[in-house]
């Protein structure tokens, strides 16, 4: 990965002291001695490649955010998928909120970062948001269901969660430490009922310190988790974890794992909340480490797919309520062992395709829109140069 710094210093003459580039003779053409061209044009910077490791993070987490969806009117019939479900859910919105934290940590309030904030982030969610109410009312026959920016439906809860989070990154980054205050908030949340659905605000902050610990991740932290002693001791781990989940589907209510309810709303008392919130949130955090160590760090057939993660994410939510509306999950054999597998390979498969990039070209004017025609020409410039490099 990195060239040896033995063999560029090596002496080619009576000295071994290396050569100072003003010492050398000036690149010429072969004709007349004139400077070459070449030599005057100044270096070219070269374009950041995409880590892996992240690629296909996000493809594998966003895997398991569509097979969660398809077990939900499935899980009721199997206490096997009702734990795969409880363990699933566990970890994967966790991992991928971890990851979109570490990729916030230089969001700032420069006109072209929040340009990209509000093409990528809230545009899809007015898109969306909008699209899947209106889904609901065609083919769910419901048309009462009103069109509400401020109560987000469905999938579209990230990406209200999301611009929140990012714009609050340059709060966070000035604190020291930011993890313990942003854990507090999750736990005082789920203390209060009156916090109410505008804007999924309950979701908001219990799912918090996830995206500020991944504000607080160096990519020696990740490297850390994917050593070999990390991996051997997550199969244990997710071992027991599995075992728990088995043992927790009559004991334990499966909407604590979602967060976006008070303890009073759950029907607990007051205290359950703050205790619960810290729990899973030691165990959430734990299977993500065990996840991450089992995330492959070179380049894999599905490492591409991990660019379009958001329509994958997006996109599959029709079809999983489409199914649901249309009834086709009521056929008997579904509701047997082979019909659940099929329907996990089919959430898979089609995931995969939704995230490939003939589908991304097709979705970009709505999930990743240039909307030039809205900002003023210094921003547009400035969110273009990125682009270009």
């Amino acid at each position: 990965m990195f060239q040896s710094a033995s063999s560029s210093s090596r002496a080619t003459g009576p000295s071994s002291a290396p050569l100072s580039r003003a010492s050398l003779p000036p690149v010429t053409s072969p004709v007349g001695g004139v400077p070459s061209p070449r030599a005057a044009e100044p270096a070219k910077p070269r374009a950041k490649q995409r880590d892996a490791f992240f690629d296909n993070a996000k493809y594998l987490a966003i895997v398991l955010v569509a097979m969660g969806h398809s077990w939900e009117p499935l899980k009721g019939d199997s206490r096997v998928l009702q734990a795969a479900y409880l363990f699933v859910y566990a970890f994967h919105m966790p991992a991928f909120i971890v990851i979109s934290g570490y990729f916030s940590r230089s969001f700032d309030m420069r006109p072209d970062r929040l340009k990209r904030l509000v093409t990528g982030v809230l545009v899809p969610y007015v898109v969306f948001e909008t699209a899947y109410v209106l889904f609901k009312r065609t083919v769910d026959g419901d048309p009462s269901l009103p069109i509400s920016l401020l109560d987000p439906w469905y999938l579209t809860w990230f990406l209200a969660a999301l611009f929140i989070w990012r714009m609050t990154t340059p709060l966070w980054k000035l604190v020291r430490h930011p993890v313990p205050p942003a854990v507090v908030i999750a736990m005082l949340a789920s203390l209060s009922p009156d916090i109410g659905d505008d804007l999924d605000l309950q979701r908001v902050l219990q799912f918090l310190p996830f995206f500020v610990i991944g504000l607080s991740l160096r990519q020696e932290h990740f490297r850390l988790v994917r050593r070999r002693s990390v991996r051997i001791l997550s199969v244990p781990v997710f071992a027991g974890a599995l075992a728990v989940a088995w043992w927790a589907v009559p004991r334990m209510n499966p909407s604590w794992l979602y967060h976006r309810d008070s303890a009073q709303e759950l029907g607990a008392p007051w205290w359950c909340g703050p205790v619960m919130t810290l729990a899973l949130l030691g165990c959430s955090l734990l299977l993500t480490v065990c996840f991450f160590a089992w995330v492959p760090g070179r380049r894999t057939w599905f490492t591409a797919l991990g660019a379009g993660t958001l329509c994958g994410y997006l996109l599959h939510g029709f079809f999983v309520k489409g199914a649901d509306y249309r009834g086709w999950y009521d056929a008997a054999w579904l509701h047997r062992p082979s019909g659940e597998v099929a329907v996990t390979l089919l959430a898979g498969a089609l995931v995969t395709l939704l995230c490939t990039s003939p589908v991304r070209r097709l979705f970009r004017c709505v999930m990743e829109p240039e909307m030039d025609w809205a900002f003023g020409k210094d921003v547009a410039a400035q969110t273009r140069e990125p682009a270009r490099a």
